[in-house]
């Protein structure tokens, strides 16, 4: 830590460049948990799953562990192509001394932007422009990240929300057609979840459930 404080205070370029790296490799990884909630896919997907382990009424099955980390190694996959993009335009040439910061800063919040404004309305970037009074940018590099994220947050909650409105429907048929059989047997002190229960289970592994989850995550984006 000494060395680290010490560099900062040293006239010796080579020790300033390593200390600019290392300060931006802490900032990045301090950062880290926001990036990768609101500017990936990440925020959808575990939504989603959250979505079908309410519906199934299976409690803590399964674990939050086990949806948090399928949640981020899709959000791998499916965001590879961008950070794949920004590691070749951003990062290399900025570790290789070839860019500044700030223009590694533009080139590696471009490919966030591309990524973010596909998947974004445009009801809620005008939410953003319109309460800064900002004017109707023509391109996507003027619209300033401050905007751009919670504007993608926004939409990404929406659309899981949407997903997971369908999730719902036939498990809610499920537990109507139990409550009902339960109702007209005169057995109304039996909770209809408990019967209801085993149904939903069977009938999200006939269909593959799980499989078709992953499927519909993978072809929204």
């Amino acid at each position: 830590m000494t060395d680290f404080l010490n560099s900062f205070s040293s006239s010796d370029p080579a020790n300033v460049s390593t200390s600019i790296k290392m300060l931006l490799l802490l900032t990045v990884l301090s950062l880290a948990p926001a990036i990768l909630i609101l500017m990936t896919s990440f925020a959808r997907i575990i939504i989603v799953l959250s979505f079908v382990r309410t519906a199934l009424a299976t409690q803590q099955m399964p674990p939050n562990q086990v949806l948090v980390g399928l949640a981020l190694f899709l959000t791998f996959f499916i965001m590879a192509p961008v950070l794949s993009q920004v590691n070749e335009e951003a990062l290399t040439p900025l570790f290789d001394e070839e860019i500044s910061l700030d223009e590694a800063y533009e080139r590696a919040s471009g490919p966030f932007k591309e990524f973010m404004s596909q998947h974004t309305r445009q009801k809620d970037l005008e939410l953003f422009m319109s309460y800064n009074q900002m004017e109707r940018p023509e391109t996507i590099e003027e619209i300033p990240l401050t905007m751009m994220v919670p504007a993608f947050a926004l939409s990404e909650i929406k659309t899981a929300f949407q997903m997971g409105f369908m999730i719902f429907i036939p498990f809610l048929v499920i537990d109507m057609i139990v409550a009902s059989v339960l109702m007209s047997m005169g057995m109304m002190m039996l909770p209809p979840v408990m019967i209801s229960l085993p149904f939903k289970i069977l009938l999200f592994v006939l269909v593959d459930g799980w499989y078709l989850i992953i499927q519909s995550l993978l072809q929204s984006f």
